[in-house]
């Protein structure tokens, strides 16, 4: 049976840490970065005729927008809860996540129509040219790789990793594709290289938009399993049932559950409600909870009154 130690329990807003306005400087960085580079993809596409490069700077292009709007997200779900909006800000890092995950998409889109046009209307290409613009975007998106990789932990800077790594797989594949130009002249490589980014992208995209919406639909956090939360707490001294258990995030870090415990009458309820509190803190790290105690006559559609059946009254 599980038993109480003394402990501080933190309250919703305990993810405000450190790490966190690292992780926000780093996006600022990553942010100038692509920014800088975008503008050397697109000259060196449109002076060179690679379409695979052009959309890799296409690509980079709307990373620049999408990592500023994750770099507001990151500030704005740091706002405090207010009188209109008591949980705060969280889930607007979320909507930013799927915002980039629908851009990536359209993007690629674009990407394959373009694609599928050079097929029958090869271009010309500057190999040169080409090859080194994209050795350039490699080691630049290979930068903000390694500054965002140890500080993707939500899905608003999760989708800012996705659109640096799309990048990094245009570079790559940009480079592939000036070097079988050069090796074998075949003219269909660049766009074939442009539909095989594209495809890696849309899947890393499709996947985020669906954690995304699995967020913004209230689905339980993916590491918690509602069920083996309600037997836990169904042990504990003086419990005799858990109903209406909920489990949910708002920005897809913090989760929240709020629950129904049915106790014994002889059980005090200050009692069970510290032990309820510290076992999801403790076992499952979910400090905001809420939950209502019930004796077990509680009846919920009488408002607290006994559950006694009776007689239907004659006039």
């Amino acid at each position: 049976m599980y038993e109480a130690r003394p402990a501080r329990v933190p309250g919703l807003l305990g993810f405000r840490t450190v790490a966190h306005d690292h992780a926000q400087r780093r996006l600022v960085l990553v942010l100038l970065l692509t920014v800088a580079y975008t503008i050397a993809e697109v000259v060196g596409g449109l002076l060179s005729g690679s379409l695979a490069l052009l959309a890799d700077a296409g690509h980079m292009a709307t990373d620049d927008l999408a990592l500023g709007l994750a770099v507001f997200a990151a500030w704005a779900a740091r706002r405090p809860p207010d009188a209109g909006r008591t949980y705060g800000y969280q889930r607007v890092e979320i909507l930013a996540a799927l915002a980039n995950g629908v851009l990536l998409v359209a993007v690629c889109a674009l990407i394959v129509r373009e694609a599928i046009a050079r097929f029958s209307d090869p271009r010309p290409i500057d190999v040169g040219l080409m090859a080194g613009i994209a050795t350039g975007g490699l080691l630049v998106n290979l930068v903000a790789a390694r500054l965002l990789h140890r500080h993707a932990e939500g899905l608003n800077q999760r989708a800012a990793l996705l659109h640096v790594l799309g990048d990094l797989l245009g570079s790559i594949g940009t480079l592939a594709a000036a070097g079988a130009l050069v090796a074998f002249g075949w003219p269909w490589v660049d766009p074939v290289a442009s539909l095989v980014i594209a495809a890696i992208i849309v899947f890393g995209s499709g996947r985020l938009i669906f954690q995304s919406i699995h967020v913004l639909l209230e689905g339980a956090p993916k590491h918690l399993d509602a069920e083996e939360i309600g037997r836990a707490l169904r042990t504990l001294a003086g419990v005799v049932d858990v109903h209406d258990l909920h489990l949910w995030s708002l920005g897809g870090r913090v989760p929240l559950l709020t629950a129904h415990l049915v106790v014994e009458h002889a059980a005090r309820p200050h009692d069970v409600l510290r032990l309820a509190r510290r076992l999801m803190a403790e076992r499952f790290e979910i400090v905001h909870v809420t939950i209502q105690i019930e004796p077990p006559d509680y009846n919920i559609r009488g408002l607290g009154a006994p559950s006694v059946d009776r007689e239907p009254s004659t006039p």
